[in-house]
């Protein structure tokens, strides 16, 4: 295959603040994650962790404002797929996240969804700014 042939393909989805429109999210995910060539497995991390996050900006950083919207990028390369989440909520402390496999919390219906992210992908970091909050996520192919 030729160099040229090896650049990055990047597909873009922007929702209002509805969780009806995960569902148009998620078949973006899978297509990305089809023709990027990733094993099932992984296919399914990137789908979970994509929809997690996703409804995490919808509920948490936007506050399930509809005027509100939320933009998800995939960057796919040969050797990984990239995703940023954006939300145009305040932002919130990640080291405040309480612990979901503390005791006390493990039957809690919530809280689980940062400590989802970073066990389903290779790389999580966030953004934070008075215009929202952005996710970058990292799959690593690990079946080539």
């Amino acid at each position: 295959m030729s160099m040229a042939k090896q650049k990055t393909r990047k597909y873009s989805i922007v929702i209002q603040s509805l969780q009806e429109n995960l569902v148009a999210v998620e078949e973006l995910a899978g297509k990305v994650a089809d023709e990027a060539g990733l094993c099932e497995d992984d296919k399914d991390n990137v789908a979970i962790a994509v929809t997690e996050a996703v409804n995490n900006a919808i509920i948490h950083g936007n506050k399930s404002d509809i005027s509100k919207k939320v933009i998800v990028d995939f960057f796919a390369s040969k050797k990984d797929i990239k995703i940023t989440v954006r939300d145009e909520g305040s932002g919130f402390d990640p080291d405040t996240l309480s612990d979901p496999l503390a005791p006390e919390n493990i039957l809690k219906e919530s809280g689980r969804g940062i400590f989802i992210l970073h066990s389903l992908m290779d790389h999580i970091d966030f953004t934070f700014s008075p215009s929202g909050t952005r996710i970058i996520m990292i799959k690593k192919f690990h079946n080539s």
